[in-house]
């Protein structure tokens, strides 16, 4: 054996210089959507709440976001999140959102991940049957549900803040595809949930029109946001904007799931799983139109096929709106731990995209 390929061999652990900033994660997905979660190395952020953490992180730290979601590290469809003490002491941790555009207010399929992850690291005191985790994420307070059996997380199911419409069947102009019929809903997120039925479009919700879903998606987007004027949280200015499309295929006979969701959200990233949040929106919708009622579980599955179970848990008066408290179901599973170093003379340390 060659000296080269015996110390290949031999010495497989890099020592980087003492000035290269070290993040560690742990990398998971949900139904296919990818997490990454920061778990060491990220600068200490100063606040009293997860909106004043996210705030601060936005405007001290925006470029670490870029370094750990763009390429190289990561792609155009990463998505993250950073843990951080909860608002109270009811609470058992925060949690911030990140991708290609920014920060979510709210992420179902993060906190599937992390409730399974809190789990498996045992940050919580860990019980046969159902673990409930208090999760303070921007949009409030999510209680999680994490299942164990055999001490392994078997799912977790989540019960989303107050969801609620604000009009159905809306109606914009949209360049290239002519007039398009939406309902505007809010899941922890403010979404146009556009029904393929009701739209005459010359794609569909497969992995083949990847391309055309996240030009239509953000089309849509754009155009919902110049023309519709109430996407307005009753409470929290900084959750008052549209987070994405969710195109939506009812068509049973393509898989037996009573839907197929596809949402194009931030900057034209394409969820692989069904949308927690988009789920708890749609639960809302399907409420105020008489399709589900307390008790009835509907199936959802994403563009990967991946499925969530999304049902109504409660009703309540929230601000002006008549809510549900939605709940949502689904599975997560550990990718890798990575430790990421960033050489200050790298020239691309601060991340690029190219779709």
């Amino acid at each position: 054996m060659n000296n080269t390929y015996q110390n290949i061999l031999n010495k497989t652990h890099f020592e980087p210089s003492k000035d290269w900033l070290q993040i560690k994660t742990i990398d998971m997905h949900t139904g296919g959507e990818p997490l990454r979660v920061i778990v060491d190395g990220f600068p200490k952020l100063k606040g009293n709440s997860v909106l004043e953490y996210r705030r601060y992180c936005k405007e001290n730290f925006d470029f670490l976001r870029t370094t750990l979601m763009f390429e190289p590290r990561g792609h155009a469809d990463m998505y993250g999140c950073i843990l951080l003490p909860p608002n109270d002491d009811e609470g058992d941790f925060g949690i911030i959102f990140l991708h290609n555009e920014g920060y979510s207010t709210m992420c179902g399929h993060a906190i599937i991940a992390i409730s399974t992850l809190a789990i498996e690291m045992q940050w919580v005191d860990v019980k046969e049957g159902d673990n409930i985790i208090k999760i303070d994420a921007p949009c409030g307070r999510i209680t999680s549900f994490a299942h164990v059996e055999n001490g392994k997380v078997t799912g977790v199911r989540f019960h989303c803040v107050p969801s609620f419409v604000i009009g159905l069947d809306r109606a914009v102009n949209v360049k290239g595809l002519g007039k398009v019929i939406y309902d505007l809903a809010y899941g922890g997120g403010f979404y146009a949930y556009v029904d393929m039925a009701k739209n005459d479009f010359n794609f569909n919700l497969t992995p083949e029109s990847y391309r055309s879903l996240i030009q239509s998606g953000m089309d849509i987007k754009h155009a919902v946001m110049e023309t519709d004027k109430e996407i307005t949280h009753p409470y929290e200015e900084e959750l008052s904007y549209l987070y994405g499309t969710i195109f939506i295929d009812n068509n049973k006979q393509i898989s037996g799931n009573d839907s197929r969701n596809v949402c194009i959200f931030a900057e034209g990233e394409v969820d692989r799983c069904p949308t927690g949040s988009g789920v708890s929106g749609r639960m809302a919708i399907h409420k105020t139109r008489g399709d589900i009622d307390f008790g009835e579980i509907m199936t959802i599955e994403s563009i990967t096929g991946s499925v969530f179970k999304g049902s109504v848990v409660s009703e309540e008066n929230y601000g002006p709106f008549k809510a549900v408290i939605p709940q949502v179901e689904g599975t997560a599973y550990i990718t890798g731990m990575q430790t990421f170093v960033i050489d200050p003379n790298d020239p691309m340390k601060d991340g690029f995209i190219l779709r």
